[in-house]
């Protein structure tokens, strides 16, 4: 096996599994959200649909990541826990319209819990997309200005 081909493999393994890492994550926010969702129809009616919103996200975007490495599902899966973290902030600090019983409720154990695994996938998304960054950064000559491609953009090194 040449050093290429085994390059190759790692890549797909490391794939493979940062891809399962935010499966798994997204169908925790899910889930976390479905916990907290009893309640929130007659408390804040808005927050329930943004509730559901981001539990069909959160299924949505995992089932793509299940199919592809897609980067725009990764950045997508970032973005979204990203949002999730400010809003929480938001509701923990200045509170959000009609809604300002959680102001100062940091410790909430759902609330930790989804701070918990929205970071890890702010963190992982970031990194994937980064070290895809950096590898199609790495393949064009000093120099040369090319702008990448969609597959390199797309798809883990040699694929």
């Amino acid at each position: 096996m040449t050093t290429r081909e085994q390059t190759t493999i790692d890549d797909a393994v490391r794939d493979g599994i940062a891809r399962s890492v935010a499966v798994i994550g997204l169908a925790g926010v899910a889930l976390i959200h479905l916990l907290d969702l009893p309640g929130q129809l007659s408390e804040t009616p808005y927050i329930f649909v943004l509730y559901l919103a981001l539990m069909i996200a959160s299924v949505a975007l995992a089932g793509v990541l299940i199919g592809t490495s897609d980067a725009r599902a990764w950045a997508a899966a970032t973005a979204l826990s990203a949002l999730v973290i400010v809003v929480y902030v938001l509701s923990r600090t200045s509170g959000l319209p009609s809604s300002t019983d959680d102001i100062g409720n940091w410790s909430d154990p759902l609330g930790i819990a989804s701070l918990f695994v929205e970071g890890a996938l702010v963190t992982l998304g970031s990194a994937v997309l980064v070290a895809r960054r950096m590898r199609v950064g790495a393949a064009v000559p000093a120099g040369q200005g090319r702008v990448s491609g969609p597959r390199e953009l797309h798809e883990p090194s040699g694929a």
